[in-house]
Order: C-alpha cells, then sequence, then structure tokens
C-alpha cells in the first residue's frame, strides 16, 4: 500500500530534505483523527500542481496537527500527451462520479458543458455550486488515487468555445455512437506523440447535428468506444483509459 497523499497550500522544490513540516488544518485532522496516522509512518505531501515530497511522521498532537520529517521537495513532469475531456453536464450526481473516475484514471484537464440537449443547467449560485463540487470530488479523487498532479476542472463551457478548444487541439475527437453518422473507431485513430488531445462527451441525449457540425468544422471527428453505449458519466473514463494506454502514458 503506497502512503497517503495529503494537499497542502504551497510545496516549492529546495533540493534538499526540509525537515519538521507541520500539518494542520483539514488536512491534519483529517491525518490525525481520521486516518490515526502515528509516528514512523510514511505520508507524501502535494500541492496538487505537480510538487511533491515524501515524509515520515514523527508526532501526532491533539486532533489535528501531524509533524511530519519531510524529504526534499520533488516535481513531477506534466504528461505528454495531455488528454482533456469536454464532459456535458449529466443529470443528478453523475457530474461528481465521471469527475471523480476520470480523474482516478488519469485524465488531466475536464472541462463540463452546457450542451444544448442538457437536461441539467448551470446557473448563478447553483451553478458555482455545482462548479465547486466538481473541483471538490477531483481533489478527494486525486489524493485517493495517490496523483500529484490533480486535473484542472475549468468553468463551464459554451458550444462555441468548445468548438474553440478543440480547433487548438492536436487530436479531437466527439465520442458519437451513431454508426450512420460514420463515426469510427477510437482504438484505431491515429494519435499525436504530444499536443493535447480532446474528447468531448456529449448528455444524455447525445449531441445534437448542430453541435457536430460546429464541432466538425473545427476538426473534430466522430468516434466510438465499441458496440455498447456508455453513459455520459462513464464515457470519459473508458475513452481516457483508451488514450492512456494507446499513448505509452499506462506503460
Amino acid at each position: 500500500m503506497t502512503a497517503p497523499v495529503f494537499v497542502v497550500d504551497t510545496l516549492e522544490p529546495t533540493g534538499a530534505p526540509r525537515g519538521p513540516y507541520v500539518l494542520d488544518g483539514p488536512e491534519g485532522r483529517h491525518a490525525v483523527s481520521v486516518k490515526r496516522l502515528r509516528p514512523g509512518e510514511e505520508v507524501v505531501l502535494t500541492d496538487g500542481l505537480g510538487h511533491w515530497a515524501e515524509g515520515v511522521v514523527t508526532a501526532a498532537e491533539g486532533k489535528d496537527r501531524l509533524v511530519v520529517d519531510l524529504g526534499a521537495v520533488a516535481e513531477e513532469p506534466a504528461p505528454r500527451p495531455t488528454i482533456t475531456v469536454v464532459q456535458a453536464l449529466p443529470k443528478g450526481d453523475r457530474g461528481e462520479l465521471a469527475v471523480e473516475t476520470m480523474t482516478e484514471t488519469g485524465v488531466d484537464r475536464i472541462v463540463p458543458w452546457a450542451a444544448s440537449r442538457c437536461i441539467t443547467q448551470w446557473k448563478g449560485e447553483r451553478g458555482a455550486k455545482a462548479l465547486g463540487k466538481w473541483r471538490a470530488t477531483a481533489r478527494e479523487a486525486g489524493k485517493q488515487s495517490r496523483r500529484v498532479r490533480f486535473p484542472e476542472v475549468t468553468e463551464a463551457a459554451t458550444t462555441k468555445q468548445v468548438a474553440g478548444l478543440l480547433a487548438e487541439a492536436a487530436f479531437a475527437a466527439v465520442l458519437h455512437e451513431d454508426r450512420d453518422y460514420g463515426s469510427r473507431p477510437l482504438a484505431t485513430a491515429e494519435l499525436p506523440a504530444d499536443g493535447d488531445l480532446v474528447l468531448v462527451v456529449g448528455p444524455e441525449g447525445g449531441v445534437s447535428p448542430e453541435e457536430l457540425a460546429l464541432f466538425e468544422a473545427a476538426g473534430a471527428s466522430a468516434y466510438r468506444l465499441g458496440r455498447s453505449v456508455l453513459r455520459t458519466s462513464t464515457a470519459g473514463t473508458a475513452a481516457t483509459a483508451l488514450l492512456l494506454g494507446r499513448t505509452g502514458r499506462w506503460s
């Protein structure tokens, strides 16, 4: 079992061991009162931006202070190629499920998308709250999966903004299961060795013809994953796993 991961605000590379470090606040409380860590146990601290350090617990004080003998801070290089999933807003809590599993799998960026056929709409305070839940889910899933570089969850994008993102991608794909439309298997798509690979996952009702046309004009082709039709909350995870394997990031 690998060491548990805890998030700190800043963690800059130093090139030398940091020595005593106090982990307090919510993360300290989780370490002491929930995980019940004790002297001698190993931990990993990270800022979620690629900086991380291993440490050994030297003391647990009260209910929310963990003293750690922290080693040198290292930086994990940004992965290449990067994988971005444009995720249409699902119903209920399926959005958090999609974010959780994509994060655990290894996605690099998640872009919430207000597609025309989305039943869920993010507006005003409700939208801000929903976005906060997605970001909190990505953070917790990043810790759970022992990542030190968490995925970015952007502001919700319009269809026009998604088209702009696709136009700048090294590889752009719209997951679309309609074989009559001429979609191709993602498993055999020609992939670049670098740049940003962008996948668009539509809502429960699918990507509209107007959206497909706009995305195609931006350089995105339609692809399918297999014979079965996946839910919007699972398609992004399956496609991310496929690309991670094919690009060698899982090797």
